[in-house]
C-alpha cells in the first residue's frame, strides 16, 4: 500500500473545496483507472483511513460507487480489490464509441462556427509540431483534446459526460499504444482526415473514417492488454 498511497493522496487533495465524500470518490477512481493502484490489488479501508486521516465512511461510499462502475469488486473473506479490466470490456467499449463518435462528428459539423473550426485546425498544428519534437506526452493530450473538442462542439454536454467515463477506463492502455513513433503519425493524419472531412460537410464519408480510426485504435490496446495479462511488465513512462 506504501507504494501507491502518496500518489493517491496528491490525486485527492483534500484541500478542494468539494464534498469529502466526492473528492475521495474521485480520487480513488482516477488511482485505479490510471493504475496507480495496480490490478489485483486489495484496498484496504482501515489503512487507508489511517493515512489520509478520515474516517472509513468516504471510502467505503467511494469504493461502493466504484464498484457499481465495474473498476472493483468485494471478494468474500478478503475484500475490495481492484479488477482487471477484459478484452471483452474493451470490445463492448469501443463498440459502444463507433456510435457515439459518430453522433457526435456529425452534429458537430453541422453547427460549428468558423471560429470553432480555426480552434480545431490550431490544435492540430500545435500536435504536428510536439509530434516532430517528439513531446510524446504532449501530442497524447492533444489526441485527447481533439476527441473531446468535437464533443463539446456537438452541443450534446451529456454525450460527452457519457463518453469521457468510457475513454478513461482504456486510459493507461490507451496511452502506452500511443508511445510508438509510428501509430502516433497514423492516429494524427486520422484527425487531419476527420477535420477536413468535418469542414468539407462530407456526411457520406466520415462515419466510415471514424470507424476504422477507432478499429486500429482497438486493436493496439487490446494488444497491450493481452501483453499485460499474459504477465508482460506494464510500464508508466513512455518510449
Amino acid at each position: 500500500m506504501e507504494s501507491y498511497i502518496d500518489e493517491v493522496i496528491e490525486i485527492m487533495d483534500l484541500s478542494q473545496n468539494k464534498p469529502l465524500n466526492e473528492i475521495v470518490f474521485e480520487g480513488f477512481r482516477q488511482a485505479i483507472i490510471k493504475g496507480i493502484i495496480p490490478v489485483g490489488e486489495r484496498i484496504n479501508e482501515k489503512e487507508c483511513a489511517v493515512q489520509l486521516n478520515i474516517s472509513r465512511t468516504p471510502i467505503r461510499e467511494a469504493l461502493r460507487r466504484i464498484e457499481k462502475e465495474g473498476l472493483v469488486e468485494y471478494v468474500p473473506k478478503f475484500g475490495v480489490v481492484v479488477k482487471k479490466i477484459s478484452v471483452e470490456d474493451a470490445e463492448e467499449i469501443y463498440q459502444i464509441r463507433k456510435s457515439l463518435d459518430i453522433l457526435a462528428t456529425i452534429n458537430a459539423m453541422k453547427i460549428m462556427s468558423t471560429q470553432e473550426f480555426s480552434q480545431m485546425e490550431n490544435l492540430l498544428e500545435e500536435t504536428k509540431r510536439a509530434n516532430e519534437a517528439e513531446e510524446v506526452d504532449k501530442v497524447i493530450q492533444y489526441f485527447s483534446d481533439f476527441n473531446m473538442m468535437i464533443y463539446q462542439y456537438s452541443r450534446m454536454p451529456r454525450l460527452e459526460s457519457i463518453v469521457r467515463k468510457l475513454r478513461e477506463y482504456l486510459m493507461r492502455f490507451r496511452d502506452i499504444s500511443l508511445s510508438g513513433e509510428n501509430r502516433r503519425r497514423k492516429a494524427l493524419n486520422e484527425h487531419c482526415q476527420i477535420f477536413k472531412m468535418m469542414k468539407n460537410q462530407e456526411y457520406d464519408k466520415i462515419s466510415d473514417v471514424i470507424e476504422e480510426h477507432l478499429d486500429y485504435s482497438k486493436s493496439f490496446v487490446i494488444q497491450e492488454m493481452v501483453r499485460v495479462q499474459e504477465g508482460g511488465k506494464e510500464s508508466h513512462g513512455r518510449s
